[in-house]
């Protein structure tokens, strides 16, 4: 079983550290930016950098990240490693997009960033999504079922290769889910931190989140008092936000959102969250530009699977938390006044739901025993997986002018003329063709051992969790 789980781990990291996205994207630019600053020039300001990026915070007389901190502070290392072995520096280039040498040497960092980042948390989601979804049905297939639609099947491999934070937040919710799944002292020290760090990434994260807690809460109901590794977990994940405002802002309150410059609906409500729209929440679900069923049609299948493992006493708080988790990430961005996301495949303010829904495809994948069943299983995961390869490969961060967001702006802007971001093509000079062969020469294979590793297995009892 510990192949499968490495072999897994690698698939899913190769997968999302071999694709690229645009290093010049502002929701990228920024987070990457303060990064830069903090660790080259010892300020959290992003003066030099800012006429480059709309997304930005002003305090005065400078310039900040309008984010949450967590990916910048979480990229810290990789900048801080990559400009050692280099000898690099921003101060070095003229801090323009126009200048091939200063965005080479952004594209570099971003994409160390995210392999250590996004790509690596949604690698160690997925394994930790396989042995949930094996516990619950027996089944290691249904496991593996789960954890490729979730990492593969799903925008979340495209914004695994960004900065942004909804990959990690959507890893976390898995890697919290499931730690308290397991439960113990250790599992559940696990689970705060990670719901902890999930805040410190987006700050919306608590709202889904805090569901996940509860969870924990109402299965310890009887002795509260051995959720205290859990509640010490997410202090300490929260430590880095407080620490980051004074070193920033020198106050522990204030956060980069209450300075936004030039978005005058983040005045609205909380930071732009009002009450949920139910015309948007259709337009995230179904409709053309960002509808989660075009760009994630394995997810149609979850919600099936979550309502069957519901009906088992034993996993109905698993199945009700995971359901919540998923619900309240929908209404969330349905209440958010720049629900689109700007330039975005996919609805990007509604992916955390992407792991845990995706444990909903482990009872379902389980209950269809057929092989024609099976069958109509594999075709979703494959054009799931066929659509995210071109979305993580070619564009990530699709305009919001195109109607049909995938078919307009990835295949036939991009992807259709070998417009793609590969390891192999950006920096070893490859062509984005062979690139993207290569990717394939070693994922298809590794994806086939696992399949069939999975077959090999008996089915086993399931877990109560």
């Amino acid at each position: 079983m510990s192949g499968i789980r490495i072999g897994l781990f690698l698939l899913v990291w190769f997968s999302g550290s071999w694709f690229g996205s645009w290093e010049l994207n502002p929701n990228n630019a920024t987070r990457l930016f303060a990064t830069v600053r903090m660790v080259e020039n010892g300020t959290a300001t992003i003066d030099p950098m800012a006429p480059l990026t709309i997304d930005k915070a002003q305090f005065g007389d400078h310039v900040y990240l309008d984010k949450a901190p967590g990916m910048t502070l979480m990229a810290l290392p990789a900048v801080a490693m990559v400009d050692a072995i280099t000898g690099d520096r921003a101060d070095r280039h003229p801090m323009s997009a126009g200048d091939e040498g200063f965005v080479r040497y952004l594209r570099l960092r971003t994409r160390v960033a995210s392999a250590l980042g996004s790509a690596l948390l949604t690698a160690i989601a997925a394994v930790l999504l396989f042995d949930l979804g094996r516990r619950v049905t027996g089944q290691a297939g249904a496991g593996l079922f789960a954890a490729l639609g979730y990492a593969l099947g799903t925008p979340i491999w495209g914004y695994a290769t960004t900065l942004l934070g909804h990959a990690s937040v959507a890893a976390l919710f898995v890697i919290a889910l499931a730690a308290i799944a397991r439960g113990g002292g250790r599992w559940l020290a696990v689970a705060g931190l990670a719901l902890g760090w999930a805040v410190v990434v987006e700050y919306q994260a608590v709202l889904a989140g805090s569901l996940i807690g509860l969870w924990a809460l109402w299965r310890d109901r009887r002795d509260p008092m051995v959720l205290w590794p859990l509640i010490a977990g997410g202090l300490i994940g929260l430590l880095p936000l407080f620490a980051y405002n004074l070193f920033a802002f020198g106050t522990l309150f204030r956060i980069g959102y209450s300075g936004v410059v030039g978005f005058e609906g983040m005045n609205r409500g909380l930071f732009g969250l009002t009450a949920p729209d139910p015309r948007v929440l259709l337009a995230i679900l179904a409709g053309p530009t960002r509808g989660l069923i075009w760009v994630a049609p394995i997810l149609v299948l979850a919600p099936f699977g979550l309502w069957r493992l519901g009906e088992e006493r034993e996993t109905r708080g698993l199945a009700l938390t995971a359901g919540g988790v998923a619900l309240v990430a929908l209404l969330v961005n349905a209440a958010y006044v720049y629900w689109e996301g700007g330039n975005a495949t996919g609805p990007r303010h509604a992916m955390p739901l992407a792991g845990v829904a995706a444990l909903g495809l482990s009872p379902f994948w389980a209950a269809t025993r057929s092989f024609w069943l099976r069958g109509v299983n594999v075709a979703f995961l494959l054009v799931s997986i066929g659509i995210n390869l071109t979305i993580a490969a070619a564009e990530i961060f699709a305009p919001p002018p195109f109607r049909w967001a995938w078919w307009d702006a990835v295949i036939q802007q991009h992807f259709r003329f070998g417009d793609l971001r590969t390891v192999a093509s950006e920096w070893w000079g490859w062509t984005p063709w062979n690139g993207l062969a290569l990717w394939a020469l070693i994922a298809v294979p590794l994806s086939l051992w696992l399949v069939q590793s999975c077959a090999r297995l008996s089915p086993r009892t399931r877990c109560q969790t």
